[in-house]
C-alpha cells in the first residue's frame, strides 16, 4: 500500500477487464483506501495512484422484476423462510422498502420507529437519512423476534452480530423463483419503476431512494418517458374509439 505504484494500479485494474463493472467498482475502493492512506500518514508522496486510471465502459443494465415474476418470488421467498428466516425476512424488506443491500443487512431496532412507520438511519451511503414504510414493510417489521443479546433485526448466526451473506440464499431463491441473473440491488430499482408506474415524479423516487443528488434519480427518467407515451397512447385509443362509434352511429 504504501509503495504502490500508478503502473501497478493500472496492471492490476487491467487483469478484470473481462468484468469491467467489478473492475471499476475495484478501482474505486481501491482509491477509497489510497485516500485513507494519505489521510493516516501511511503514503509519504500523498499521492492516489488510482486518479487518472481510465474506468472501463460498462454497458447499461436494467432488470425490473414484471407482476409475474414478483408473485414468484414471493411463493419463493415463503418457501424459504422455513430453513432461512433472516434471509428471507431481508430480501422481502428489500424489495418492499427500496433500501440498499447494507442498510438492511445492518439495520438495528434503535433505528426503527414502528409508530411512525419510519426508519431512520444514522449512517447510509449518502449520511443520515429517514426511510418512510409502507404497511407490508411494517408488518413484516412487527412479525419479526427481537432477541435481547443482539441490536440488529436482521441477525446472523452469532450473538449480537448481524447477517453478513445474503447472496448465497438469494441465489438459492431466485432459482427457485426463476429470477436468474436478477441480482438484489434490482429490487432497488424495481422498486423506483413501481413508483414511477404509480405516478410518482423524479424528485419523489429520489427522497423514497435516499438520493442524495438529483442526477442520481435521472436514470429513471426514461421510464418516466415510456410511461408518458404509453398513457398518451391509450388517451389516442380511446378517443381513436370513440370517433370510431360516432362514425359507426352515424
Amino acid at each position: 500500500m504504501a509503495d504502490l505504484s500508478r503502473a501497478e494500479v493500472v496492471e492490476f485494474h487491467g487483469s478484470f477487464r473481462h468484468i469491467p463493472y467489478q473492475a471499476n467498482r475495484t478501482l474505486g475502493v481501491l482509491s477509497k483506501m489510497f485516500s485513507l492512506a494519505n489521510l493516516w500518514g501511511i503514503r509519504q508522496d500523498g499521492v492516489n495512484p488510482c486518479r487518472g486510471v481510465k474506468r472501463y465502459r460498462e454497458e447499461r443494465r436494467e432488470r425490473f422484476l414484471t407482476r409475474e415474476e414478483y408473485a414468484r418470488l414471493g411463493s419463493s421467498l415463503d418457501e424459504a423462510a422455513e430453513d432461512m428466516p433472516e434471509a428471507a425476512r431481508a430480501i422481502r424488506l428489500l424489495a418492499l422498502t427500496g433500501c440498499r443491500l447494507r442498510e438492511i443487512q445492518t439495520l438495528q431496532w434503535a433505528h426503527v420507529w414502528l409508530g411512525e412507520a419510519e426508519l431512520r438511519l444514522p449512517d447510509s451511503k449518502t449520511g443520515a437519512k429517514t426511510v418512510q414504510l409502507g404497511k407490508a414493510a411494517v408488518d413484516v417489521l412487527k412479525a419479526t423476534p427481537r432477541l435481547p443479546d443482539n441490536p440488529y433485526v436482521i441477525t446472523g448466526r452469532k450473538a449480537g452480530e448481524y447477517l453478513t451473506d445474503l447472496q448465497k440464499p438469494w441465489r438459492r431463491i431466485r432459482k427457485a423463483a426463476g429470477l436468474d441473473g436478477v441480482k438484489l440491488h434490482d429490487l432497488r430499482h424495481s422498486f423506483a419503476s413501481d413508483a414511477l408506474e404509480m405516478g410518482a415524479d423524479l424528485t419523489m423516487i429520489g427522497r423514497m431512494l435516499g438520493h442524495s443528488d438529483i442526477k442520481t434519480t435521472s436514470c429513471y427518467a426514461h421510464l418516466k418517458r415510456e410511461n408518458v407515451k404509453r398513457s398518451t397512447d391509450q388517451v389516442a385509443l380511446r378517443i381513436s374509439s370513440a370517433l370510431t362509434d360516432a362514425r359507426i352511429q352515424a
